[in-house]
């Protein structure tokens, strides 16, 4: 079973479900066999309602045209998606925006859209959370899933755990997690204590921040797998999936091997990034992120989230 999604969503498509993304052939017919890819995506969107103080993008806001541009990208990129039915091709997508998705509507469009296309094993997204809740009703709950984090300070504990709730009520694939600066600790002690048992905690270490033992143990206790964030991963000259069977993709359809690796490797939708996909060693010295490291093929997280990659979740949580 690829580690991505569920293995029954392959064969044959027919029709386009009803509401599913308009199919966009995105140039020419792909060359060689089929391909199964996990596309982190990442549009001009860079607009958060939150302010946290470790976000360099708290509190900013797009202007329309800037919205108009984002919503015109994620179109465009959902219409490729749409337009690999049929080619014998599979297609499992993270949204990484810089800011929160989930409160435009062409985001949640989106994942409904493809959450109903049977050649998407899975379709995600990081959330806030901020967003309402019931138009998740409306997608296919075997393949989409959402990556959540819990910001202290900037919602209510209460008003949070209901917004969690609701989604255990529409049977919502989903994990929850929190940055771990000193004055979070109590808050995700006490949201553990809350969620429900079969929701993934998952703790990130705060950026530029080293931890003692003691203070690792802390995070640990809440996420058992928080070993993997506390320290950056050498990766220099080590294999990564990502090139291969990963790609990052932005807003002009631009293909680079991983958010954090610059060099292009074609483009989307003219088809020039097909013949580029192979094997590659990591060119930078270390991996710190998890939407990174987690291709890394030095590590064993392709087994520790087999069936929950893109969206964090643990095999057999």
């Amino acid at each position: 079973m690829p580690a991505n999604g569920p293995a029954t969503r392959t064969g044959p498509a027919g029709p386009a479900p009803a509401g599913a993304p308009a199919a966009d052939p995105g140039g020419p017919a792909p060359a060689g066999p089929p391909v199964d890819l996990s596309l982190l995506y990442r549009g001009p969107l860079a607009s958060c309602d939150y302010d946290c103080p470790y976000c360099p993008f708290a509190k900013r806001r797009d202007t329309p045209g800037q919205l108009r541009d984002d919503r015109a990208a994620l179109e465009r990129f959902t219409g490729w998606v749409a337009g690999r039915a049929g080619t014998g091709d599979t297609v499992s997508v993270l949204f990484t925006p810089w800011g929160e998705g989930l409160v435009r509507s062409w985001y949640r469009r989106a994942m409904v859209g493809l959450s109903r296309l049977p050649h998407v094993r899975r379709v995600a997204v990081q959330t806030n959370l901020s967003c309402r809740t019931g138009w998740l009703a409306e997608a296919d709950p075997a393949t989409l899933a959402l990556w959540v984090t819990y910001h202290p300070g900037q919602v209510e504990h209460d008003r949070f755990l209901a917004k969690c709730r609701e989604l255990d009520a529409l049977g919502v694939r989903y994990s929850v997690g929190v940055v771990g600066e000193p004055d979070h600790l109590a808050a995700a002690r006490r949201l553990r204590a809350e969620l429900s048992p079969g929701i993934y905690l998952w703790i990130n270490a705060a950026e530029g921040r080293t931890y003692t033992d003691a203070e690792a143990g802390d995070w640990a206790a809440l996420d058992p797998h928080f070993g993997f964030s506390r320290h950056a991963h050498p990766s220099a000259g080590r294999p990564c999936r990502t090139g291969e069977s990963v790609l990052s993709v932005d807003g002009d359809g631009t293909v680079r091997r991983c958010h954090f690796v610059r060099e292009e490797l074609g483009n989307l939708y003219d088809g020039s990034y097909r013949s580029r996909l192979a094997p590659r060693a990591c060119p930078l010295p270390v991996c710190d992120c998890h939407i990174g490291y987690v291709h890394l093929e030095t590590l064993p997280l392709y087994d520790v989230f087999a069936g929950g990659v893109l969206e964090r979740i643990p095999h057999g949580w």
